[in-house]
């Protein structure tokens, strides 16, 4: 009652924005004290990448000495979407326990006690006389294509809660499927009649279309953004293999009822090219229920109607605003750079990074704004104010809310996160680089780096702490060995711990691959590799890790 008295003492703007935050972080999927589970891609629907109740890792034990592997869990195949947690699943004959839940490239979805690494359930999904994918003729997920992005847990859906799931594969006829599935998450059984074959029309005369229809083939895609769950509908966004012609940039929503398609939208519908990369980040979505994306390089109509908006409705290498208003899809607000055409000339693309919501923020006047950011291959950091993106201006970018030139030190190709004020980026060959806020703007100078470079496909970051204390940056290292890297969240020049430092390859965990982004739940760390999951925590007294 105290703090509460002391928010209404304090005067009526501080306590509206104190509000928002809070709405924000209800509606937007941001952990709240009793949170304590990891449901989707990057911890929420804003995709912070922040787990805020992280109570056993702290800035004292989190070092060689006191942490390290614990075990490595092994699968059947790439780990490249994040694992998923629940706390405490009642599980058959088990009775409450931590459960991780991990996806593979062979199609497989396995569940695992997160604190012992025994298996409770595992599950292929392919039909009879079925495969995964080939590779498409490209190099970027090999030498198979099964499940590729994040999926997502509703723990109310059905009986004992459910975890949707977009899976490839392909029979001895050449055919090609993209699935959606939904499994009971104490099983793994088939759930609503599932699961569904993705099919998709929308009008157009683009480089997919057919009598003034685009059509969705599903060879030609693959779904690589982590899947997004809101106001009950699964949202599946689509990429190329490579940039193999013809597609084009696919949103698509089915029910999490009845796995009933709800809504389709495709925003280059008379071009071509244009998709959800996005590097695995998911969509994220605002408090408001609109959907942001970071769109791949497409075409671009650079002549706009009298409202601004590109007049053949193709939206390549933007970033997007899409209303889930009545479960329709709708393109409400974007922004694209001025240089837009030489960016989709050079393969430059913004949408090889993804998308963050931040929280609201108020200016020194005392403005409260409510902003989004991205970056992808320019190296350029957009900010943009949810409530007027910018849209295009051929003459330049001073319609953006905030442009941090050359604001990074290589391409993106991953998602930032955000803590306290924080924002971190790690992109291609580059540091990770902290940046802060101040009066709801982003101070330019990085105000540490990490010492490591990270190479390709450079980090994506995670954060533990609890509240603001103890906040703790991961960041796995794509190699042979892949690292794991611990540093001091308000100084990233402070390395905590690696998992390349203690003797005898003790914390060594497998090989790393372009995806991965550490996920943390209960003083544990959770790490994909090529064929299994690195699971590290407090080391027992005495105890040698496995």
């Amino acid at each position: 009652m105290k703090i509460i008295s002391r928010i209404e003492n304090s005067g009526p703007q501080f306590a509206a924005i104190l509000a928002l935050v809070m709405l924000w972080c209800i509606l937007s999927g941001v952990p709240r004290a009793a949170a304590q589970d990891v449901l989707t891609w990057h911890n929420n629907n804003a995709r912070t990448g922040a787990d805020l109740n992280e109570k056993v890792l702290t800035l004292q034990n989190v070092n060689p000495a006191t942490f390290g592997k614990l075990f490595v869990i092994h699968v059947d195949g790439k780990v490249d979407a994040e694992p998923l947690y629940v706390a405490r699943l009642a599980m058959p004959h088990e009775g409450r326990r931590a459960v991780l839940f991990v996806a593979t490239e062979r199609d497989s979805i396995y569940a695992f006690d997160a604190d012992t690494g025994k298996q409770f359930w595992h599950v292929r999904l392919l039909k009879p006389g079925e495969t995964p994918s080939d590779n498409r003729h490209c190099s970027q997920v090999i030498p198979v294509i099964g499940i590729t992005s994040t999926p997502v847990i509703d723990l109310h859906r059905g009986p004992h809660g459910t975890i949707y799931v977009v899976a490839m594969s392909k029979n001895s006829r050449g055919d090609y499927f993209q699935r959606l599935h939904a499994l009971d998450l104490t099983t793994g059984a088939e759930e609503f009649g599932g699961p569904v074959d993705v099919h998709a029309t929308f009008p157009g005369n683009g480089a997919a279309s057919r009598d003034g229809t685009e059509i969705f083939d599903p060879k030609q895609y693959e779904e690589r953004a982590g899947l997004l769950l809101l106001n009950g509908v699964v949202y599946t966004g689509w990429a190329s293999h490579c940039d193999i012609d013809p597609y084009n940039g696919w949103v698509i929503g089915y029910s999490e009822r009845t796995l009933k398609q709800t809504s389709v939208l495709n925003f280059t519908p008379n071009g071509q090219e244009g998709s959800v990369w996005q590097s695995g980040a998911g969509p994220a979505a605002d408090s408001q229920g609109n959907i942001d994306v970071l769109a791949a390089n497409g075409t671009f109509d650079t002549t706009v109607n009298a409202k601004g908006f590109p007049s053949r409705g193709d939206f390549g290498n933007a970033f997007l605003k899409i209303s889930t208003l009545g479960r329709r899809l709708s393109i409400v607000d974007y922004f694209a750079m001025s240089n837009v055409t030489a960016e989709n000339g050079s393969d430059e693309d913004l949408g090889s990074g993804g998308p963050l919501v931040l929280p609201p923020m108020r200016d020194a006047s005392g403005k409260v704004w409510r902003l989004a950011v991205g970056a992808g291959k320019d190296r350029n950091i957009y900010l943009v104010n949810r409530d007027d993106l910018g849209r295009f201006n051929p003459s330049g970018n001073q319609n953006i809310y905030q442009e941090i030139r050359h604001g990074l030190g290589g391409r993106e190709f991953a998602s930032p996160a955000y803590f306290d004020g924080r924002l971190y980026y790690g992109s291609v060959n580059d540091f990770i680089r902290e940046f802060k806020f101040a009066n709801a703007r982003l101070i330019p100078k990085p105000i540490s780096l990490t010492k490591t470079k990270f190479i390709y496909p450079g980090a994506t970051p995670s954060i533990s702490a609890d509240g603001s204390k103890n906040g703790i940056v991961w960041a796995a290292e794509n190699g042979s060995p892949a690292v794991l890297h611990a540093y001091d969240a308000r100084d990233l020049a402070r390395e905590l711990y690696n998992s390349d430092e203690a003797p005898s390859g003790r914390d060594h965990f497998g090989t790393g691959d372009k995806f991965i982004t550490p996920m943390i739940a209960h003083g544990k760390v959770y790490v994909g590799t090529q064929d299994g999951v690195g699971v590290f925590g407090l080391l027992r007294e005495g105890s040698s890790s496995k």
